[in-house]
């Protein structure tokens, strides 16, 4: 398995899916996992595939805000140092593929299938919404074409919404499978004070740039503050002047907001116009049993029914009035209760998400 994110201690924030999904995987009956990416604690039966230096140039990498902050704040240094992430990604490709036995490899994000290129490896891509921003830049889709179709392939996004783009680019080239995320039974186990939801208190979760927070400072403005409140946590990536109605917090990770903030807020906001794919946190709010309202974007539609289990919004006015409406106790309870329902029953765990992933490996073996 190949990332570009990964959690350096139990408490970080950065790539926490990608541990998850290692961790299932690995606890899959016959599934041998090696793992190379950024270093850091890796679940039991994983084995590192870095070499080297790979460890210090990664580590320096995600020290610098990861690749994507990278190339888009330092174009130039980005642009280098993301040739140096392709030449090592090439260099753990031929090691493993010529290790012997039957072998997939499970690579996340579409960037990280180009160094594949004269390698016979099946590939299973992890496809996230970030990676369709990508297929914008010129000769990009022709590259990935020219990668996928020397091996039996599957593009396994994390969300249905995003298949017919990938289908549109690559579907006579590899197999198109939507495969979701699973939740961790953390976020399941959540048991919401009787309190949470008239507490007053809106949730955040989000790095912060100008397309994540997307239209909350222009539709937030009067809307919180007195019985009221707004909490933002997450890193700050981008010099964003915060108004003095949003507290502030600074990153966090899942034990403070299992053991905290989704025990006692009233529900969890996300108003971003960023290329979202299915965003992990929203699933695990959902997960606990929070109401959401969120932007109305194809992936904010996608999870939440078209607005079943949760409320979209596309202006202030439907902002405003979402708040309102969600003011009432019993309505926020019948909201969140029915967005846990959703996930448990068409999301599941990370070990539903594992057999998925293994029966994918499975029917790519079977094509060699």
């Amino acid at each position: 398995m190949t990332a570009t994110s990964f959690p350096a201690t139990q408490g970080d924030w950065r790539g926490r899916f990608i541990y998850d999904m290692a961790e299932s995987l690995a606890g899959r009956r016959g599934v041998q996992l090696s793992f190379w990416g950024p270093p850091g604690d890796l679940p039991s039966g994983v084995a590192s595939a870095l070499e080297g230096d790979d460890a210090s140039c990664l580590g320096r990498m995600v020290a610098r805000g990861g690749i994507a902050h990278l190339l888009r704040d330092r174009p130039l240094f980005g642009g280098a140092t993301a040739l140096g992430l392709l030449y090592r990604l090439r260099r753990a490709y031929r090691h493993f593929a010529a290790g012997g036995g039957p072998a997939v490899a499970h690579v996340n994000w579409l960037q990280n299938v180009l160094p594949l290129k004269g390698l016979r490896l099946p590939a299973l891509v992890t496809v996230l919404g970030s990676d369709l921003a990508l297929l914008r830049l010129p000769g990009m889709v022709s590259m990935l074409r020219a990668v996928l179709r020397e091996r039996p392939a599957i593009l396994a996004p994390n969300a249905e919404w995003m298949v017919p783009v990938l289908h549109r680019h690559f579907g006579d080239v590899a197999e198109i499978r939507a495969i979701p995320f699973g939740v961790h039974g953390r976020w399941f186990a959540i048991e919401r004070s009787p309190t949470a939801a008239a507490s007053g208190d809106w949730l955040v979760v989000s790095r912060v740039t100008r397309a994540k927070l997307g239209h909350l400072l222009e539709w937030g403005e009067g809307l919180f503050g007195g019985q009221r409140q707004l909490h933002l946590l997450g890193p700050m990536q981008e010099a964003v002047e915060l108004p003095a109605w949003i507290h502030f917090h600074g990153p966090t990770n899942p034990q403070a907001l299992a053991g905290e903030w989704f025990q006692r807020v009233q529900g969890l906001l996300t108003l971003s116009t960023h290329d979202e794919g299915r965003p992990q946190v929203m699933i695990e709010a959902m997960a606990a049993g929070l109401p959401i309202i969120a932007s109305d974007l194809p992936a904010h539609r996608d999870l939440l029914r078209g607005g079943e289990v949760g409320v979209l919004v596309d202006d202030r006015a439907a902002f405003a009035g979402a708040l309102a409406q969600l003011d009432d106790a019993q309505a926020g309870q019948a909201l969140g209760a029915a967005a846990r329902s959703r996930v448990t029953a068409q999301i599941g765990t990370w070990d539903d998400c594992a057999r998925r992933y293994v029966s994918a490996y499975e029917d790519l073996l079977g094509r060699t």
